[in-house]
């Protein structure tokens, strides 16, 4: 039986390109930028200085919030700097930013921990902050959060996300044939730390490979089951993962958590595997740098910190004929305008797309055709909601339901009249969000 949802559709997935290339550690640059803003909640501030000497997983930002946790120096060096640069949102941050001096010390607080299993949740919860473990699947929400739910929400099933349906990406899918018990080693501690006997790893059919490998590790877990996933975009998204493999349906306005499920993606597992048992703050990350623009297609471990130029270089360089960089997939990726950004817990892939793939828009009238409508993986009236946006009717908006809108790209993809939905749908939806932010 393969898993799978109402709507969505079946983009061409790029994947040929890096799906057979082994992870490689890419060294590190002479210079990296550390932005203090690296997820979902508080941004941190540093708590070094210009001129201290720092070492390999040393914490040099922080905050006091909740919903926030710290940035780590992935080298050991100078802070060179600190100071705004740009993040590859395309916004402007307070950044630190540090020289290597090539030695890779490494801090103290970094040492295996012989005895897992006599922590308590709390403590290993504690552990997940102090790692600095944001979800690695693009969103970017605080692991520890997620895997504290409030007490009247009645977790049963824990999902572990190896869905990776945007096109192009592989960085997820290579990890769970080089490295399945790493991550089932972290979903067993996710398990221990919800208090759950069930765990679903979702995985699409398009991945043969990564499937066999995690079955077979799987067979040693009690409790864990590898679920195959018909290849559908947007499997990967956490509410219709949840429907597929658990037939729950995630009310509007309301989390996984209120279903009594919590979903991790696959490297996020594996780093709270690495936080709990070596107390190795997430330094690093698993970047596919594909398109038909790079020369020579790879997968990366990254160091955070490194720019996106110093990436791509490595990987052969740009071709002539780049007409645009994403990080992240092609649907729901971010268009970067400078390449001298650091990659980021969130920076899954990096792509680069010619000219002939890049195709301009040739905009017409909405023709009410109905194929937004159909796909939309939301069951939302994309037409309608669209036609609002762009005349900015923000009440029209909400009374069709704007903010269950997951920025899927669904129906900027499937416009015949090449109109752009998902971009104007995305704008409106910025705006209600600060704006109830101000009213906060």
């Amino acid at each position: 039986m393969k898993y799978t949802f109402k709507g969505g559709i079946h983009p061409n997935d790029g994947k040929a390109a890096t799906e057979n290339k082994p992870i490689v550690q890419l060294a590190a640059p002479e210079e990296l930028v550390f932005p203090m803003v690296q997820h979902i909640g508080a941004p941190c501030s540093p708590c070094v200085a210009v001129g201290d000497a720092v070492k390999v997983g040393q914490k040099i930002g922080d905050s006091d919030a909740f919903v926030s946790v710290p940035v780590h120096s992935s080298v050991s060096g100078t802070v060179k700097a600190i100071e705004k640069r740009r993040h590859p949102n395309g916004s402007v941050v307070e950044c630190v930013i540090i020289e290597n001096d090539g030695l890779n010390t490494m801090h103290e607080d970094i040492h295996a921990y012989d005895d897992i299993d006599a922590l308590t949740k709390d403590e290993m919860i504690a552990l997940v902050r102090k790692a600095g473990i944001s979800g690695m699947g693009g969103a970017g929400f605080p692991t520890h959060v997620k895997l504290n739910p409030p007490a009247d929400k009645n977790i049963d099933i824990c999902i572990v996300n190896g869905a990776e349906c945007e096109p192009y990406l592989t960085s997820d899918h290579r990890v769970m044939i080089e490295t399945p018990k790493v991550v089932l080693d972290g979903t067993k501690l996710i398990m221990k730390i919800l208090g759950v006997d069930k765990a679903y790893i979702g995985i699409e059919e398009n991945k043969p490979e990564a499937i066999s490998s995690m079955t077979e590790c799987a067979k040693g877990y009690d409790g864990i089951e590898v679920k195959v996933l018909k290849t559908k975009y947007p499997q990967g998204s956490e509410k219709h993962l949840i429907k597929a493999l658990t037939g729950r349906e995630v009310p509007s306005g309301k989390l996984p958590a209120d279903v009594g499920v919590v979903v991790n993606n696959i490297d996020t597992c594996t780093a709270v595997y690495n936080a709990i048992a070596y107390r190795r703050p997430l330094i690093s990350r698993v970047v596919t740098v594909s398109g038909a623009g790079i020369k020579e297609p790879a997968n990366y471990r990254v160091l955070i910190g490194t720019p996106f130029e110093y990436v791509i270089d490595s990987a052969g360089g740009l071709k002539e004929d780049v007409a645009k960089v994403v990080m992240g997939g092609p649907m729901m990726g971010i268009a970067q305008f400078d390449l001298s950004v650091p990659v980021v817990k969130g920076t899954s892939g990096i792509l680069a797309f010619t000219e002939d793939e890049v195709k301009p828009k040739n905009y017409s009238p909405c023709i009410r055709c109905g194929k937004c409508v159909r796909n939309c993986p939301m069951g939302l009236m994309p037409l309608y909601i669209n036609a609002y946006a762009q005349a900015r009717d923000v009440e029209k908006c909400l009374e069709y339901n704007i903010m269950d809108c997951i920025s899927c790209g669904v129906c900027s993809y499937t416009c015949q009249c090449e109109q752009l939905p998902s971009q104007n749908i995305k704008l409106i939806k910025d705006e209600i969000i600060r704006r109830r932010k101000q009213v906060k």
